[in-house]
Protein backbone atom coordinates (compact mmCIF):
# COMPACT_ATOMS: atom_id res chain seq x y z
CA UNK A 1 0.00 0.00 0.00
CA UNK A 2 1.56 3.33 -0.56
CA UNK A 3 2.36 6.56 1.53
CA UNK A 4 -0.54 8.02 -0.07
CA UNK A 5 -3.22 5.42 0.72
CA UNK A 6 -2.02 4.93 4.40
CA UNK A 7 -2.26 9.05 4.90
CA UNK A 8 -6.24 8.69 3.31
CA UNK A 9 -7.28 5.83 5.26
CA UNK A 10 -5.69 7.60 8.49
CA UNK A 11 -7.53 11.06 7.32
CA UNK A 12 -10.64 9.16 7.46
CA UNK A 13 -10.39 7.16 10.73
CA UNK A 14 -10.09 10.83 12.11
CA UNK A 15 -12.71 12.55 10.46
CA UNK A 16 -14.57 9.37 11.23
CA UNK A 17 -13.59 9.76 15.20
CA UNK A 18 -14.15 13.19 15.22
CA UNK A 19 -17.59 12.80 14.12
CA UNK A 20 -18.50 10.30 16.21
CA UNK A 21 -17.06 12.26 19.46
CA UNK A 22 -19.22 15.34 17.83
CA UNK A 23 -22.63 12.87 17.61
CA UNK A 24 -21.56 11.54 21.07
CA UNK A 25 -21.47 15.13 22.59
CA UNK A 26 -24.76 16.42 21.09
CA UNK A 27 -26.49 13.14 22.51
CA UNK A 28 -24.94 13.99 25.79
CA UNK A 29 -25.53 17.81 26.01
CA UNK A 30 -29.53 16.87 24.93
CA UNK A 31 -29.57 14.20 27.45
CA UNK A 32 -28.71 17.13 30.16
CA UNK A 33 -31.16 19.26 29.03
CA UNK A 34 -33.84 16.28 29.18
CA UNK A 35 -33.15 15.81 32.66
CA UNK A 36 -33.01 19.24 33.63
CA UNK A 37 -36.66 19.82 32.01
CA UNK A 38 -38.20 16.39 33.70
CA UNK A 39 -36.46 17.75 36.98
CA UNK A 40 -37.90 21.76 36.76
CA UNK A 41 -41.96 20.22 35.64
CA UNK A 42 -41.67 17.54 38.38
CA UNK A 43 -40.85 20.03 40.91
CA UNK A 44 -43.44 22.81 39.15
CA UNK A 45 -46.17 19.99 39.71
CA UNK A 46 -44.94 18.84 43.16
CA UNK A 47 -45.53 22.31 44.79
CA UNK A 48 -48.79 22.81 42.92
CA UNK A 49 -49.72 19.59 44.76
CA UNK A 50 -48.72 20.72 47.87
CA UNK A 51 -50.59 24.42 47.45
CA UNK A 52 -53.42 22.16 46.50
CA UNK A 53 -53.68 19.90 49.25
CA UNK A 54 -52.53 23.12 51.56
CA UNK A 55 -55.84 24.99 50.07
CA UNK A 56 -58.49 22.19 49.69
CA UNK A 57 -57.63 20.24 51.59
CA UNK A 58 -59.31 21.36 55.23
CA UNK A 59 -57.29 18.82 57.68
CA UNK A 60 -53.84 20.05 55.91
CA UNK A 61 -54.60 23.78 55.41
CA UNK A 62 -55.53 23.61 59.11
CA UNK A 63 -51.93 21.99 59.83
CA UNK A 64 -49.96 24.38 57.90
CA UNK A 65 -51.71 27.45 59.12
CA UNK A 66 -52.24 26.43 63.19
CA UNK A 67 -48.42 25.30 62.81
CA UNK A 68 -47.44 29.02 61.07
CA UNK A 69 -49.84 30.75 63.62
CA UNK A 70 -48.01 28.62 66.68
CA UNK A 71 -44.68 30.11 65.48
CA UNK A 72 -45.43 33.36 64.89
CA UNK A 73 -47.45 33.86 68.21
CA UNK A 74 -44.44 32.06 70.05
CA UNK A 75 -46.50 29.39 71.67
CA UNK A 76 -45.20 27.46 74.66
CA UNK A 77 -46.81 24.23 73.27
CA UNK A 78 -44.47 21.37 74.10
CA UNK A 79 -44.59 17.67 73.69
CA UNK A 80 -44.85 15.14 76.97
CA UNK A 81 -43.80 11.86 76.72
CA UNK A 82 -45.58 9.15 79.03
CA UNK A 83 -44.22 6.23 81.07
CA UNK A 84 -46.10 4.30 77.94
CA UNK A 85 -44.45 5.91 75.59
CA UNK A 86 -47.24 8.05 74.27
CA UNK A 87 -46.83 11.54 73.29
CA UNK A 88 -49.30 13.97 74.93
CA UNK A 89 -49.27 18.06 74.24
CA UNK A 90 -48.94 20.26 77.05
CA UNK A 91 -51.62 22.68 77.40
CA UNK A 92 -50.69 26.51 77.03
CA UNK A 93 -50.69 28.48 80.45
CA UNK A 94 -50.69 31.84 79.10
CA UNK A 95 -54.75 31.05 78.29
CA UNK A 96 -54.63 30.24 82.37
CA UNK A 97 -52.94 33.29 82.93
CA UNK A 98 -55.08 35.66 80.71
CA UNK A 99 -57.82 34.43 82.34
CA UNK A 100 -56.50 34.89 85.45
CA UNK A 101 -55.46 38.78 84.97
CA UNK A 102 -58.77 39.32 83.24
CA UNK A 103 -60.57 38.36 86.20
CA UNK A 104 -58.24 40.58 88.70
CA UNK A 105 -58.83 43.65 86.45
CA UNK A 106 -62.76 43.38 86.36
CA UNK A 107 -63.49 42.30 90.03
CA UNK A 108 -60.30 44.37 92.24
CA UNK A 109 -62.68 47.59 91.87
CA UNK A 110 -65.06 46.33 93.50
CA UNK A 111 -63.77 44.67 96.29
CA UNK A 112 -63.01 47.36 99.50
CA UNK A 113 -60.74 47.31 103.01
CA UNK A 114 -62.38 47.74 105.88
CA UNK A 115 -61.53 48.51 109.27
CA UNK A 116 -63.69 48.48 112.62
CA UNK A 117 -62.63 50.18 115.68
CA UNK A 118 -64.24 48.49 119.28
CA UNK A 119 -63.64 49.87 122.87
CA UNK A 120 -62.78 46.47 124.89
CA UNK A 121 -62.92 46.95 128.66
CA UNK A 122 -61.29 44.29 131.35
CA UNK A 123 -63.86 42.90 133.39
CA UNK A 124 -60.85 42.86 136.13
CA UNK A 125 -59.46 45.85 137.09
CA UNK A 126 -56.20 46.63 138.79
CA UNK A 127 -54.69 49.88 140.01
CA UNK A 128 -52.19 49.20 137.23
CA UNK A 129 -54.55 48.12 134.53
CA UNK A 130 -56.43 50.58 132.57
CA UNK A 131 -59.93 49.53 132.61
CA UNK A 132 -60.49 50.32 128.81
CA UNK A 133 -58.82 50.18 125.73
CA UNK A 134 -59.30 50.29 121.75
CA UNK A 135 -58.96 47.25 119.40
CA UNK A 136 -58.88 47.24 115.45
CA UNK A 137 -60.24 44.52 113.82
CA UNK A 138 -59.82 44.21 109.72
CA UNK A 139 -61.53 42.12 106.71
CA UNK A 140 -62.90 42.93 103.22
CA UNK A 141 -65.85 43.75 101.92
CA UNK A 142 -67.81 43.32 98.27
CA UNK A 143 -69.64 46.68 96.94
CA UNK A 144 -73.48 45.32 95.34
CA UNK A 145 -74.40 48.33 94.05
CA UNK A 146 -73.35 51.80 92.31
CA UNK A 147 -74.58 53.82 95.58
CA UNK A 148 -72.73 52.44 97.93
CA UNK A 149 -74.03 48.94 99.54
CA UNK A 150 -71.22 46.92 100.83
CA UNK A 151 -71.46 43.09 101.38
CA UNK A 152 -69.58 41.64 104.13
CA UNK A 153 -69.35 39.06 107.23
CA UNK A 154 -71.23 40.14 110.20
CA UNK A 155 -67.96 38.98 112.22
CA UNK A 156 -65.64 41.50 111.20
CA UNK A 157 -68.44 44.31 112.46
CA UNK A 158 -70.14 42.43 115.34
CA UNK A 159 -68.52 42.37 118.84
CA UNK A 160 -70.56 40.10 120.79
CA UNK A 161 -68.61 37.05 119.48
CA UNK A 162 -64.93 38.49 120.43
CA UNK A 163 -65.73 38.88 124.21
CA UNK A 164 -65.33 36.38 126.62
CA UNK A 165 -64.77 36.29 130.79
CA UNK A 166 -61.61 38.05 130.92
CA UNK A 167 -63.04 41.39 128.47
CA UNK A 168 -65.86 42.71 127.54
CA UNK A 169 -65.94 44.34 123.31
CA UNK A 170 -68.44 46.75 122.48
CA UNK A 171 -70.02 47.94 119.45
CA UNK A 172 -68.12 49.35 116.55
CA UNK A 173 -67.14 52.93 117.59
CA UNK A 174 -66.04 53.66 113.63
CA UNK A 175 -65.86 51.74 110.65
CA UNK A 176 -64.16 53.13 107.45
CA UNK A 177 -63.46 51.17 104.13
CA UNK A 178 -60.63 51.55 102.10
CA UNK A 179 -61.83 51.85 98.25
CA UNK A 180 -59.60 49.93 95.44
CA UNK A 181 -56.32 52.28 94.42
CA UNK A 182 -57.00 54.82 97.00
CA UNK A 183 -55.62 55.51 100.50
CA UNK A 184 -58.02 57.96 102.64
CA UNK A 185 -60.77 56.00 104.75
CA UNK A 186 -64.32 56.99 103.88
CA UNK A 187 -66.79 56.55 106.85
CA UNK A 188 -69.10 53.28 106.99
CA UNK A 189 -72.72 52.92 108.60
CA UNK A 190 -73.13 49.39 109.44
CA UNK A 191 -77.00 48.78 107.93
CA UNK A 192 -77.63 45.51 109.35
CA UNK A 193 -76.05 42.77 110.58
CA UNK A 194 -77.78 38.36 111.11
CA UNK A 195 -75.54 36.72 113.29
CA UNK A 196 -77.07 33.42 111.84
CA UNK A 197 -75.46 33.64 108.24
CA UNK A 198 -72.70 35.43 109.21
CA UNK A 199 -73.40 38.49 107.27
CA UNK A 200 -73.49 42.25 107.36
CA UNK A 201 -74.18 45.21 105.14
CA UNK A 202 -72.07 48.60 105.49
CA UNK A 203 -72.53 51.93 103.70
CA UNK A 204 -70.79 54.99 102.37
CA UNK A 205 -71.97 57.87 100.95
CA UNK A 206 -70.19 57.46 97.36
CA UNK A 207 -71.76 57.28 93.93
CA UNK A 208 -70.91 55.93 90.64
CA UNK A 209 -69.10 52.87 92.14
CA UNK A 210 -68.37 49.66 90.46
CA UNK A 211 -70.99 46.73 91.79
CA UNK A 212 -69.70 43.14 91.16
CA UNK A 213 -71.66 41.11 89.07
CA UNK A 214 -73.58 38.27 90.49
CA UNK A 215 -72.99 35.20 89.37
CA UNK A 216 -75.29 31.67 89.82
CA UNK A 217 -73.84 29.68 92.71
CA UNK A 218 -76.00 27.18 92.00
CA UNK A 219 -74.76 26.06 88.52
CA UNK A 220 -70.86 26.40 90.13
CA UNK A 221 -68.83 22.91 89.48
CA UNK A 222 -66.16 21.00 91.34
CA UNK A 223 -62.62 21.63 89.57
CA UNK A 224 -63.69 24.98 88.09
CA UNK A 225 -61.52 28.16 88.24
CA UNK A 226 -62.30 30.11 91.50
CA UNK A 227 -60.21 32.89 92.46
CA UNK A 228 -60.08 35.05 95.75
CA UNK A 229 -59.55 38.94 96.10
CA UNK A 230 -59.75 40.84 99.69
CA UNK A 231 -57.08 42.32 101.72
CA UNK A 232 -55.58 40.00 103.89
CA UNK A 233 -53.01 41.02 106.79
CA UNK A 234 -53.95 44.51 105.08
CA UNK A 235 -52.28 44.02 102.01
CA UNK A 236 -55.05 45.41 99.73
CA UNK A 237 -55.97 44.49 96.21
CA UNK A 238 -54.75 41.11 96.77
CA UNK A 239 -55.41 37.86 94.87
CA UNK A 240 -55.71 34.20 94.93
CA UNK A 241 -56.59 31.41 92.57
CA UNK A 242 -57.40 27.83 92.60
CA UNK A 243 -60.33 25.89 92.05
CA UNK A 244 -63.46 25.08 93.64
CA UNK A 245 -62.49 21.97 95.65
CA UNK A 246 -66.10 20.99 97.08
CA UNK A 247 -69.62 22.12 97.46
CA UNK A 248 -72.33 22.29 100.24
CA UNK A 249 -69.98 21.86 103.34
CA UNK A 250 -71.49 21.47 106.54
CA UNK A 251 -69.02 23.40 108.82
CA UNK A 252 -69.75 24.16 112.10
CA UNK A 253 -68.14 27.23 113.33
CA UNK A 254 -66.27 27.47 116.93
CA UNK A 255 -69.10 28.63 118.35
CA UNK A 256 -71.45 25.59 116.95
CA UNK A 257 -73.17 27.84 114.47
CA UNK A 258 -73.49 25.93 110.89
CA UNK A 259 -72.64 26.75 107.54
CA UNK A 260 -73.42 25.24 103.98
CA UNK A 261 -70.51 26.08 101.83
CA UNK A 262 -68.14 26.39 98.91
CA UNK A 263 -64.93 25.14 99.83
CA UNK A 264 -61.68 26.27 97.74
CA UNK A 265 -58.11 25.75 97.52
CA UNK A 266 -57.45 29.85 96.66
CA UNK A 267 -55.45 31.12 99.69
CA UNK A 268 -58.08 32.46 101.89
CA UNK A 269 -55.70 34.11 105.20
CA UNK A 270 -57.24 36.63 107.76
CA UNK A 271 -58.57 39.87 106.79
CA UNK A 272 -60.26 37.88 103.80
CA UNK A 273 -63.40 37.70 105.63
CA UNK A 274 -65.99 39.33 103.76
CA UNK A 275 -63.96 39.67 100.32
CA UNK A 276 -64.89 37.84 96.73
CA UNK A 277 -64.73 34.73 95.46
CA UNK A 278 -65.77 34.61 91.75
CA UNK A 279 -65.37 32.62 88.76
CA UNK A 280 -63.69 32.81 85.09
CA UNK A 281 -65.93 35.18 84.06
CA UNK A 282 -65.65 37.56 86.94
CA UNK A 283 -68.74 37.06 88.39
CA UNK A 284 -69.45 36.73 92.40
CA UNK A 285 -70.00 33.27 93.68
CA UNK A 286 -69.50 33.46 97.07
CA UNK A 287 -68.13 35.47 100.13
CA UNK A 288 -65.10 34.36 101.84
CA UNK A 289 -65.55 33.53 105.33
CA UNK A 290 -64.08 31.12 107.24
CA UNK A 291 -60.66 28.61 106.57
CA UNK A 292 -59.41 25.61 108.04
CA UNK A 293 -56.16 25.83 109.68
CA UNK A 294 -53.32 23.28 111.73
CA UNK A 295 -51.00 21.05 111.14
CA UNK A 296 -50.97 18.85 108.47
CA UNK A 297 -54.10 20.92 106.79
CA UNK A 298 -53.43 23.04 103.64
CA UNK A 299 -55.54 25.25 101.33
CA UNK A 300 -58.94 24.39 102.61
CA UNK A 301 -61.22 27.90 102.60
CA UNK A 302 -65.11 28.05 102.53
CA UNK A 303 -67.15 31.03 101.25
CA UNK A 304 -70.66 31.32 101.41
CA UNK A 305 -72.75 30.74 98.12
CA UNK A 306 -73.72 33.77 96.86
CA UNK A 307 -77.27 32.73 95.84
CA UNK A 308 -77.92 31.95 99.93
CA UNK A 309 -77.29 35.76 100.17
CA UNK A 310 -79.34 37.29 98.21
CA UNK A 311 -83.04 37.48 100.73
CA UNK A 312 -80.87 38.09 103.66
CA UNK A 313 -79.04 41.12 101.41
CA UNK A 314 -82.48 42.08 100.90
CA UNK A 315 -84.12 42.10 104.31
CA UNK A 316 -80.66 43.84 105.64
CA UNK A 317 -80.98 46.70 103.56
CA UNK A 318 -84.99 47.63 103.87
CA UNK A 319 -85.10 46.74 107.56
CA UNK A 320 -81.48 46.31 109.35
CA UNK A 321 -82.25 42.90 110.42
CA UNK A 322 -83.61 39.67 109.13
CA UNK A 323 -86.86 37.96 110.59
CA UNK A 324 -86.75 34.04 111.33
CA UNK A 325 -89.11 31.68 112.31
CA UNK A 326 -89.40 31.00 116.23
CA UNK A 327 -89.85 28.06 118.70
CA UNK A 328 -89.02 29.28 122.07
CA UNK A 329 -86.83 26.87 123.42
CA UNK A 330 -83.40 26.03 124.82
CA UNK A 331 -81.55 22.73 123.94
CA UNK A 332 -78.32 20.84 124.71
CA UNK A 333 -77.68 18.25 121.93
CA UNK A 334 -77.99 14.20 123.06
CA UNK A 335 -75.31 12.70 121.49
CA UNK A 336 -73.71 8.84 121.53
CA UNK A 337 -72.02 9.83 124.26
CA UNK A 338 -74.89 11.29 126.59
CA UNK A 339 -77.35 8.81 124.69
CA UNK A 340 -75.63 5.81 126.87
CA UNK A 341 -74.35 7.95 129.85
CA UNK A 342 -78.11 8.94 130.28
CA UNK A 343 -79.82 6.38 128.77
CA UNK A 344 -81.69 9.39 125.84
CA UNK A 345 -82.41 8.90 122.50
CA UNK A 346 -80.12 11.23 119.99
CA UNK A 347 -81.28 14.07 119.33
CA UNK A 348 -81.92 17.56 121.19
CA UNK A 349 -82.99 17.56 124.63
CA UNK A 350 -85.26 20.52 125.75
CA UNK A 351 -83.82 22.02 128.77
CA UNK A 352 -85.88 25.84 128.84
CA UNK A 353 -88.96 26.43 127.26
CA UNK A 354 -88.81 30.28 126.91
CA UNK A 355 -92.09 32.35 128.24
CA UNK A 356 -92.23 34.43 125.31
CA UNK A 357 -92.57 31.71 122.29
CA UNK A 358 -94.82 29.01 120.56
CA UNK A 359 -93.29 26.26 122.27
CA UNK A 360 -95.06 27.97 125.99
CA UNK A 361 -98.25 27.91 124.00
CA UNK A 362 -98.13 23.82 122.76
CA UNK A 363 -97.46 20.59 124.69
CA UNK A 364 -93.85 20.68 124.52
CA UNK A 365 -92.08 19.89 127.90
CA UNK A 366 -88.55 20.27 129.51
CA UNK A 367 -87.02 17.08 129.66
CA UNK A 368 -88.56 16.49 126.01
CA UNK A 369 -86.07 15.25 123.38
CA UNK A 370 -86.99 16.02 120.15
CA UNK A 371 -86.41 13.29 117.75
CA UNK A 372 -87.68 15.14 114.07
CA UNK A 373 -88.46 18.46 112.80
CA UNK A 374 -91.61 17.77 109.68
CA UNK A 375 -90.34 14.40 109.14
CA UNK A 376 -86.87 15.33 109.07
CA UNK A 377 -84.48 13.33 111.32
CA UNK A 378 -83.18 15.68 114.38
CA UNK A 379 -79.89 15.28 115.67
CA UNK A 380 -78.18 18.89 117.07
CA UNK A 381 -79.50 22.32 117.61
CA UNK A 382 -77.78 23.47 114.54
CA UNK A 383 -80.06 20.99 112.67
CA UNK A 384 -83.00 21.80 114.30
CA UNK A 385 -82.79 25.57 113.34
CA UNK A 386 -81.46 24.73 110.09
CA UNK A 387 -84.84 22.86 109.57
CA UNK A 388 -86.45 25.67 111.35
CA UNK A 389 -85.63 28.00 109.01
CA UNK A 390 -86.55 26.25 105.87
CA UNK A 391 -90.29 27.30 107.14
CA UNK A 392 -91.95 30.51 107.02
CA UNK A 393 -93.04 32.80 110.10
CA UNK A 394 -96.60 31.30 110.74
CA UNK A 395 -96.42 27.60 109.68
CA UNK A 396 -97.65 25.08 111.85
CA UNK A 397 -94.95 22.32 111.80
CA UNK A 398 -95.02 18.57 113.66
CA UNK A 399 -92.67 17.76 116.16
CA UNK A 400 -91.96 14.32 117.31
CA UNK A 401 -90.47 13.68 120.92
CA UNK A 402 -89.44 11.26 122.96
CA UNK A 403 -91.19 11.00 126.47
CA UNK A 404 -90.53 8.61 129.35
CA UNK A 405 -89.52 6.03 126.22
CA UNK A 406 -92.72 7.11 124.65
CA UNK A 407 -92.77 8.84 121.35
CA UNK A 408 -95.01 11.76 120.59
CA UNK A 409 -96.25 14.32 118.10
CA UNK A 410 -96.63 17.90 119.09
CA UNK A 411 -97.71 20.48 116.90
CA UNK A 412 -96.95 24.18 117.16
CA UNK A 413 -97.04 27.40 115.11
CA UNK A 414 -94.02 29.28 114.65
CA UNK A 415 -93.77 32.71 115.17
CA UNK A 416 -91.44 35.65 114.47
CA UNK A 417 -88.09 35.58 116.25
CA UNK A 418 -87.62 38.32 119.01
Amino acid sequence: MSNNDEEKKSHDFVKSTAASNYNNTNRSKNSIFKNIFISFTSGILGASLVLGLCFYVPAVKDLFVSESSDNKSKKSISKIFTSEGSVDTAIDLSKYSDTAISVANKVLPSVVGIEVNFSVSSNYHTFFQESASTSKATGSGVIISEDGYILTNNHIVDASSASSMYYTVSEAKSVVVYLYNEDEPIEAKIIGTDSVTDLAILKIDRDNLTPAKIGDSDSVQVGEFAMAIGNPLDLKGTVTSGIISGLNREIEDENGTMYTLIQTDAAINSGNSGGALVNADGELIGINTLKMSGTGIEAMGFAIPINSTLDITEQLIATGKVSRPYIGISGIDVTETYSRYYNLPIGVYIAEIQKDGPAKDSDLKTGDVILEFNGEKVTSMSQLNKEKNKCEIGDEVTLKVSREDKELDIKLTLTETP
